[in-house]
């Protein structure tokens, strides 16, 4: 068999029954137990056992291979580990992924053998047994107090009906953290019994709604095909193609796009699980989705009757809406966390003011005598003057006066940034242009030292948002602002844990700030020894050993400077940091990078993916498109 793709794919049944039989298959036979999310998702329950597990986790199932029985269906294993066929537009047979085990001795040390000799592997993570009804009681009330919290990741799933005859359309579980461990919520649909009992013991109707723990896969390594089988059935719900249809082209089914869509990125584990407060959800259901189409208008008019839009918002719209509606903003936060960048990308010209350093004069400008007149003259101060050139320059748009380090200034200095806030006028005499929009920022109290508590009436007088900047968002800001390649690497391949580090007072730390000042010193000087003036000792040394490591650049690639031999000489931690390093590569060289990742190996195509994405939807969807572009031999139907 061929895996030069080194992606996820399904055995054939030639490797089950036939000449090409792998051992795994011939020492474990064909049973396949079903994951309870498999379950819910629309899978067999059957009511027999693979050999070492009679428990409820032990049920087998149904599950696809690749291989077309000719007559336009496709060969399944059965609950008794036999090959049949099933129709290829059923959506009950489940999935069982398979991986090119690119590197036996790398990642063996973090397997086990089993009594069977069998090496058995984690790889990834995933939603598969439902949690028992006390933690699910719990998790319910957690999560209608609104203190259950989205670790900002999702599953995507197949929300069709099990007869439905459309193609694959994308359902997304969110994860929620509680007490170090992750969950998801999933609701049963599609399938004809009107109920059905999980691994848990619990017995379960239609339409309700079941926790499920996110854990670690295991996979069962072959080692003379070098492939590995997941243990478990770990999907279904998802079609093959159209009924009657399937040739064996499965690099061209639902299957392998959901696989290679959304399965690679899915189980690899976000870098930094950011905390989001959760929000409201409009989710699809199975009788949603079974409505026509004027029903499902008529029952979103009635969930939302009001039109407004329901989904999360992220901080940077926060303060978008709050500028185009004209309230003030205030910005939270450590002064390392990037609040004025913020601003500047929405008002590159922003008209800024450190508070810290002003004094009445310069904030509300001054009054002179005119002896010729004998009146004092009020005279404004030079930030208003320039806001009011821009506003008066440039009408249709907003322009923003930032008081920056406003909990740094003096009671005195607040009081008259107050006045500028709740009445938009400066000294009781000039009014801010219409089109001004005011934003301030500073720290709290237990940030800094030099804070001073925000008067209560001026903290009313804000639409608040707290900043935080995580290792996602850092990485996906410093691809887009030419961060040195190796910082960007290593912050990447330490999980975020080097973004950061305790501040003493006595040497130097490192956070988001101290890293970007790193980069032009690495660019200016290329001598990474110098770092320890900025994000100490420690950590610069870690740093120094990560640059020794052997690793191929973006350049490289980019320029086909690399051999296969390079390729081969690579480690496990090696790959990871090219991988890490390659993951910055802009939209133009996506297709060539990521052509050059899959010769690391499927695991890191994985990776990759989830770093290039970012969490950015438009990204996901460039991301599909090359998938496609690849599945369908380069050429992409999108009416372009």
């Amino acid at each position: 068999m061929n895996f030069g793709t080194k992606e996820f794919t399904l055995l054939s049944d030639e490797q089950i029954i036939g000449s090409h039989k792998i051992d795994v298959i011939e020492r474990l036979g064909g049973k396949c137990a079903i994951s309870d999310f498999a379950m819910l998702l629309g899978g067999y329950e059957c009511s027999n056992f693979i050999e070492d597990d009679s428990s409820l986790k032990g049920r087998t199932t149904f599950w696809w291979t690749r291989s077309s029985n000719g007559n336009g269906n496709v060969r399944t294993v059965d609950y008794n580990g036999d090959i049949n066929w099933a129709c290829a537009g059923h959506r009950f047979d489940a999935v069982r992924p398979v991986l090119p085990f690119s590197s036996i001795s790398d990642i063996s040390p973090n397997g086990v053998r089993g009594r069977d000799g069998i090496l058995e592997v984690e790889y990834g993570e995933y939603p598969q047994y439902a949690v028992d009804a006390n933690l699910g009681r719990t998790l319910d009330r957690e999560f209608a107090s609104g203190r259950l919290k989205k670790t900002g990741k999702t599953y995507t799933t197949d929300s069709r009906l099990l007869d439905d005859k459309e193609s694959f359309k994308a359902r997304k579980h969110h994860e929620y953290e509680y007490n170090g461990k992750k969950y998801v919520k999933v609701k049963y649909f599609g399938t004809e019994f009107s109920h059905f009992k999980l691994s848990n013991g619990e017995t379960y109707l239609n339409g309700d709604e079941v926790w499920v723990e996110v854990a670690p896969i295991k996979w069962l390594v072959d080692e003379k095909s070098r492939l590995m089988l997941s243990k478990t059935c770990l999907a279904s719900g998802i079609r093959i193609c159209n009924h009657g249809q399937y040739k064996g082209d499965f690099e061209r089914s639902e299957v392998y796009m959901f696989l290679n869509t959304y399965f690679a990125k899915d189980i690899t584990p976000a870098v930094v699980h950011e905390m989001i407060p959760e929000e409201d959800e409009v989710e699809e259901t199975s009788t949603q989705i079974s409505e026509s189409e004027e029903e499902q208008k008529r029952a979103k008019k009635i969930r939302n009757s009001y039109g407004l839009n329901l989904e999360q918002v992220s901080e940077e719209e926060i303060i978008r809406g709050a500028i185009e509606s004209g309230v003030a903003v205030f910005l939270h936060g450590p002064s390392s966390e990037g609040k004025s960048s913020r601003v500047k990308q929405i008002d590159p010209t922003c008209e800024i003011i450190y508070l810290r350093n002003a004094t009445q004069e310069s904030l509300n400008g001054k009054s002179v005598y005119n002896q010729e007149t004998g009146e004092m003259i009020d005279i404004k101060p030079s930030w208003l003057r320039k806001l009011e050139e821009k506003c008066e320059k440039e009408p249709d748009r907003f322009h923003i006066v930032f008081f920056d380090e406003i909990t740094n200034a003096l009671p005195s200095i607040q009081g008259i940034a107050f006045n500028i806030v709740l009445d938009r006028e400066v000294n009781g005499v000039w009014k801010l242009p219409e089109n001004a929009r005011i934003v301030a920022s500073g720290n709290d109290m237990k940030e800094s030292l030099a804070a001073n508590q925000l008067a209560e009436p001026l903290f009313n007088r804000f639409a608040h948002v707290y900043i935080k900047t995580t290792t996602e968002s850092w990485l996906k800001w410093a691809s887009e602002h030419n961060i040195h390649p190796a910082i960007y690497s290593y912050i990447a391949y330490t999980g975020g844990k080097a973004l950061r580090s305790k501040y003493d007072g006595i040497k130097p730390n490192a956070d988001p700030r101290k890293w970007e000042m790193a980069s032009k010193m690495l660019y200016a000087t290329g001598r990474p020894e110098m770092l320890r003036a900025l994000v100490g000792e420690d950590i610069t040394k870690e740093f120094i050993v990560f640059c020794y490591q052997q690793v191929i650049t973006l350049e490289d690639v980019i320029n086909g400077n690399y051999t296969k031999r390079d390729i081969q000489e690579l480690n496990t931690a090696e790959r990871y940091a090219t991988t890490m390093g390659l993951s910055v590569v802009d939209d133009t060289n996506l297709e060539k990078v990521r052509k050059f990742v899959g010769n690391l190996g499927a695991e890191f195509v994985a990776i990759f993916d989830a770093m290039w994405i970012h969490g950015d939807e438009t990204r996901l969807e460039r991301l599909a498109e090359v998938i496609l572009a690849e599945m369908s031999g380069g050429i992409v139907h999108n009416g372009r």
